[in-house]
């Protein structure tokens, strides 16, 4: 029988596929055959000829899983799936069926398996099938992951242990992710003591890092439903400043940071031109990333020609405000995709020097 694993979390974007991941490249270093399944899966994305869940189709491209994929992700959630469930259209022990068999075939293969949960505890609850049931069924003890902090932190992991507690299933350890790394120690002191009631153990995650939580050309042209333009070898190069290009062209080019997208608008051709032409020049290439270009009014021919030649990446959203544009890019979460691979390089690096295996190991044998 494999050692399991599940990996739930107080809410979303608390860091718990970055965690799966992290838990395979350590796992894959001492386990022969290490599994992953995501049960219950509300991201659907198609692989192939075959509908899955986003993140399992992540896990299997990044570690070469693509044989498993089809008992990766049991049950795929739709839109209508939650209404068809309540109708009686379909039964929640179809599905549970489902969870079973692919979790067996997977048992066979695998001396760990580690199990992603969806969103907070409750998630699937319509359905009969929350994070808690789920770890249930397969008879999983839980690592519950939680972003940094101490009040808010404590409050929801109590709720999650409630439902847990619920369904009779051990919470073994907590993981708080995205900790500041000058208040790491003393983060986890306070959680420690926070929890000092509760039977589980406190133990430390990935810190926070700029070059995970920051989009990617990629990730601004997907969101965005925009195509990216210009050098295009240059997609996955990650953005950690968004400037808005409202100033004279001179002071613009002044305040330049590192890696930074420029939203200028399409009537401002001196300094699109400035900008095309100083993405050639060594000493800037590091500080411009690309450049989204909003306005109804068209991009003179000139100024095209030199946005051409110059190959620098760019995107024309006419449809947009230059502010509708900062505060979608400002406020949206990047999520990790196969495709990122200095992230995905990081997010391996960080396991090794951030969580100790043998310790998680330890607690769920």
């Amino acid at each position: 029988m494999a050692k399991n694993i599940f990996i739930a979390a107080t809410g979303q974007n608390c860091g718990k596929t970055t965690t799966c991941i992290c838990l395979m490249h350590l796992a894959l270093r001492k386990y022969g055959r290490v599994g992953f399944i995501k049960p219950l899966g509300p991201k659907p994305v198609i692989v192939g000829n075959r509908t899955v869940d986003k993140d399992s189709a992540l896990i299997a491209q990044v570690f070469g899983l693509n044989k498993d994929l089809r008992w990766m992700s049991p049950v795929v959630v739709y839109p209508d799936t939650t209404r068809r469930v309540v109708d009686g259209e379909v039964s929640p022990s179809e599905f549970q069926d489902q969870i079973k068999k692919a979790y067996a075939e997977l048992e066979k293969r695998c001396d760990l398996i580690i199990i992603e949960g969806s969103g907070h505890p409750g998630v699937g609850s319509v359905m009969k099938m929350s994070n808690a049931r789920i770890a249930r069924l397969l008879n999983a003890p839980v690592l519950m992951v939680t972003g940094g902090g101490l009040g808010n932190v404590v409050d929801k992991v109590c709720m999650g242990l409630a439902l847990f507690e619920k369904e009779g299933v051990e919470v073994r350890a907590l993981l708080a992710n995205k900790l500041i790394s000058e208040k790491r120690d003393r983060t986890l002191d306070y959680l420690k003591r926070a929890l000092a009631d509760e039977a589980l153990t406190v133990v430390g995650g990935v810190d926070y890092n700029p070059i995970l939580a920051n989009p990617t050309l990629r990730r601004v042209s997907n969101l965005l439903g925009s195509p990216l333009h210009g050098n295009r070898r240059e997609a996955g190069r990650i953005i950690h400043n968004v400037q808005i290009g409202a100033a004279s062209t001179q002071r613009v080019t002044e305040l330049l940071q590192e890696n930074s997208l420029l939203i200028v608008t399409s009537s401002r051709d001196e300094l699109l031109v400035t900008v095309a032409n100083l993405y050639k020049v060594p000493e800037y290439r590091s500080r411009i990333v690309g450049l989204l270009i909003p306005g109804v009014a068209p991009i003179s021919i000139i100024t095209q020609m030199i946005l051409d030649r110059s190959n620098i990446p760019y995107m024309r959203c006419a449809e947009h405000t230059t502010a509708e544009l900062y505060r979608e890019i400002t406020e949206d979460v990047s999520k990790i995709t196969a495709a990122d691979i200095e992230k995905l390089d990081l997010i391996k690096k960080l396991a090794e020097t951030h969580i100790d295996f043998d310790q998680l190991d330890a607690l769920f044998s």
